[in-house]
């Protein structure tokens, strides 16, 4: 892992396509800008955690007739 600081208006460079420039810094929050190409994504890594939750739950998830087999055997 590389830690830098960086001040207003300075930026850092990703390889030669990625450029990241801290646009502000206030109440302990950076706001920066990214510029990349297109075909570049970009996520905020609680997203990117939050989707293979997701993806996760899905995989252990009973199929929906498996669900309505159970729902009809507690009717009984």
């Amino acid at each position: 892992m590389l830690i830098l600081q960086r001040k207003e208006g300075e930026s850092l460079l990703i390889g030669d396509e990625i450029e990241v420039t801290v646009l502000a810094v206030e109440a302990g929050r950076a706001r920066l800008a990214i510029q990349a190409p297109r075909d570049v994504t970009i996520l905020r890594s609680e997203l990117k955690v939050a989707a293979q939750t997701n993806r996760e739950a899905a995989d252990e998830e009973a199929s929906p007739l498996e669900l309505l087999g159970v729902l009809k055997e507690k009717k009984r």
